[in-house]
């Protein structure tokens, strides 16, 4: 179960957090102030864990490091996970690095859930994370589709055409 904001956990995970996508940025408070557009000493503040971060001030520091919100917040144990996928998924960063219009605009979970990926017998095959990737922006796609469509009119006919769908599949996977 993930912190929830504004626990002690979840500040103690922000700060650590914080801490560590600076580094990897090589990132100092100042740097990390200009970026955001917050003052140093909220910054600071967010660092030693002093007080509960406001929603807005957690958003400017996830925009000026370019990772989402929810990086900050992420569990110790899901960094080492992301670190062993990684690490066992090289094919992806293959694939990555010569198609990168592919992956265009993913978030970090994306790329998290196709490292998480395996193929038969370990790791994917560069064709197999190539597939992965058309994969899941083809998912994506429908679901934009759907999302749209849920805003409209259409939105009871969506919803009894994706419950008529679902009560199929669950009977298809129990049976």
């Amino acid at each position: 179960m993930s912190p929830r904001c504004g626990t002690v956990s979840a500040m103690n995970a922000c700060a650590a957090n914080l801490r560590r996508l600076m580094a990897q940025h090589g990132l100092g408070v100042s740097q990390v102030a200009d970026r955001s557009g917050l003052d140093q000493r909220t910054i600071r503040g967010v660092l030693e864990g002093a007080k509960k971060p406001h929603p807005q001030t957690i958003h400017k520091l996830a925009g000026g490091l370019g990772v989402s919100a929810d990086e900050l917040f992420l569990e110790p144990s899901l960094l080492i996970q992301r670190c062993l996928d990684r690490a066992t998924n090289p094919a992806v960063d293959e694939v990555v690095s010569k198609h990168p219009d592919l992956v265009e605009g993913w978030t970090e979970a994306d790329f998290d859930e196709l490292y998480s990926r395996v193929g038969t017998g370990g790791g994917l095959t560069p064709q197999g994370a190539l597939d992965a990737i058309r994969s899941m922006n083809w998912k994506q796609a429908v679901l934009r589709k759907v999302e749209v469509l849920m805003e409209t009119g259409e939105a009871e006919l969506v919803e009894g055409i994706v419950e008529i769908l679902y009560r199929k599949a669950v009977q298809v996977q129990t049976s």
